[in-house]
């Protein structure tokens, strides 16, 4: 199978999917190391790197599934190209697919994440200022990935309570 997550920065997404990739002995593709990565290797910030991160994620992420494991893919996907191209993976691969859109309804929490969040790419910044802009272009679902299995967890619930109903969301 392979899932994907979606959901802002900061909303909690990377944790709830690696402890859901560890339930589900699957692999976790990371789109945001990735582009670290590219920038590290110098290809300027000015460049499409956050494409090319997604494309060689979706590089890896069929390997994996080729190889006959599930795969879970930690990204952004706030618009619809970038979920889209996930749909078409799985039609290539035959693979089913589901979405786990994790989302924060207290904005002082996530803002509060935000700004204490030590991240270990630094090549990557990001500030409240560059979320709050985020959720302006974060896409409705539409298209082919309005029409795939997707659960919505709110990451002011637990992380346990999140947790268990992603994986009873994937394993229905």
């Amino acid at each position: 199978m392979l899932v994907v997550m979606a959901g802002l920065p900061g909303t909690g997404k990377s944790t709830i999917g690696q402890v859901v990739a560890s339930r589900l002995g699957i692999p976790v593709v990371p789109v945001d190391p990735i582009e670290t990565a590219i920038l590290q290797a110098g290809i300027a910030s000015d460049q499409p790197t956050g494409l090319a991160a997604y494309l060689v994620a979706e590089t890896l992420a069929e390997r994996v599934l080729e190889a006959g494991t599930g795969v879970l893919i930690d990204a952004v996907n706030a618009v619809a190209p970038a979920r889209e191209q996930w749909v078409h993976l799985a039609a290539r691969t035959g693979e089913p697919i589901r979405f786990i859109e994790v989302v924060c309804s207290d904005p002082d929490l996530h803002r509060e994440r935000i700004e204490s969040w030590r991240r270990s790419m630094p090549h990557i910044q990001l500030t409240w200022n560059a979320v709050e802009q985020s959720l302006d272009d974060y896409s409705e679902w539409t298209g082919e990935s309005a029409a795939i299995a997707r659960i919505t967890l709110d990451s002011v619930e637990p992380l346990g309570t999140n947790v268990e109903r992603a994986v009873a969301f994937l394993q229905s």
